[in-house]
């Protein structure tokens, strides 16, 4: 007999699938006009590269985690529809980590990044709501790992955004970002107050640290007036899929993100930004797997006692079910003219109406 599979639950909801579908096509515009108008550097042939990587691995996958669980692959059964849906992630995951990082002309050190970065939803996972869902940001932790294996490669050169952009229009970038951007977190993604925490952590930092180390504090706060700093504010670290979504978690995990990049570029690392991010997403990751454990062992001792208590009543419900069925002989008895229990004791016979004559002599 063959084991019957169970359907697959839907991946996102529908608001996150259409942040996502939004999310896929600003990318995807953003790469046309990048190597068309703005001045790409990587060669134009590597987004289809890391588009066919990324697919591939989400697909391959995905089919060994269906078989691993007992369920139908998520891409199966919603048409042509659905599996576009079911790529938007590996999209938006394939083109950010080709866009963002260089590599010289070593395209299998970005294809690396591309599967690392897809692959580690399927490793770095904790439980949230009873299911386990990825807690590291997939395109961050696929460059941070390029940046950290290979020393050589860097981030993209901030300039080739708007390289070929000249008479006052390279501003017209960063500002159709951020009003693009604002209005997908402020009414799909809902990550606003992380983004207010995020920026103004980072002024904070920039100041602390110039009043700290004597950096210049103008010169670390230009740096939120990049076009890289707005794509990562606006499309990186607000992904609804790996930050919280409560008002205190958004501010906490931005604030975090923002104080460890202080931290860091203090102690001269390069690319704080990206290591910053990985290291506040782990610290939820434990965090979300520390809250587990504990909730399962809350719950287990909530049990223990249940059953101490049920056995317990039960034990007080025998006893005075004895203690009733006693005092209902001795009732008896003594209704009868006995005060013995029965057994423990002979009664007298009970005396008659007429009594037995018995003559005296005289």
């Amino acid at each position: 007999m063959s084991a019957t599979k169970t359907a697959a639950a839907p991946r996102h909801n529908p608001k996150v699938v259409t942040a996502l579908r939004r999310f896929a096509i600003s990318i995807s515009v953003l790469n046309i006009f990048g190597y068309t108008v703005l001045g790409f550097e990587q060669p134009w042939t590597w987004p289809f590269i890391a588009l066919a990587a990324g697919y591939t691995t989400e697909i391959l996958l995905e089919i060994l985690g269906a078989r691993a669980e007992g369920r139908a692959p998520r891409f199966a059964g919603g048409g042509a529809k659905g599996f576009m849906e079911f790529l938007l992630p590996a999209h938006i995951t394939s083109l950010a980590v080709n866009m963002l990082t260089y590599v010289n002309d070593l395209v299998w050190v970005m294809v690396f990044g591309v599967i690392v970065a897809v692959g580690t939803k399927w490793v770095l996972r904790a439980p949230v709501k009873g299911r386990l869902r990825h807690f590291m940001n997939p395109s961050n932790f696929g460059i941070a790992v390029i940046l950290l294996l290979f020393p050589w490669a860097s981030i993209a050169p901030p300039y080739h955004f708007t390289e070929y952009l000249d008479g006052g229009f390279d501003w017209l970038v960063p500002a159709i970002i951020i009003t693009l951007g604002t209005m997908l977190n402020a009414k799909l993604t809902e990550r606003m107050w992380l983004i207010l925490a995020w920026v103004g952590g980072f002024a904070l930092q920039a100041i602390v640290r110039g009043l700290l180390f004597d950096t210049s504090i103008p010169a670390g706060l230009a740096m939120m007036t990049g076009v890289a700093f707005v794509l990562f504010t606006n499309y990186m670290i607000t992904d609804p899929g790996t930050t919280p979504s409560s008002k205190w978690g958004q501010i906490a995990f931005g604030g975090g993100t923002a104080a460890l990049y202080g931290v860091l570029t203090a102690m001269s690392v390069a690319y704080g930004i990206f290591f910053a991010t990985a290291l506040v997403c782990a610290i939820r990751g434990v965090f979300l797997w520390t809250a587990d454990i504990v909730s399962r062992k809350r719950a287990e001792e909530a049990l223990a006692l249940a059953a101490v208590t049920h056995s317990v009543a039960q034990a007080d419900a025998v006893a005075q079910g004895q203690t009733g069925a006693a005092r209902t002989e001795v009732t008896v008895a003594d209704a009868e003219g006995c005060a013995c229990p029965a057994g423990a004791c002979a009664c007298p016979a009970p005396a008659t109406a007429e009594t037995e004559k018995i003559p005296v002599t005289a």
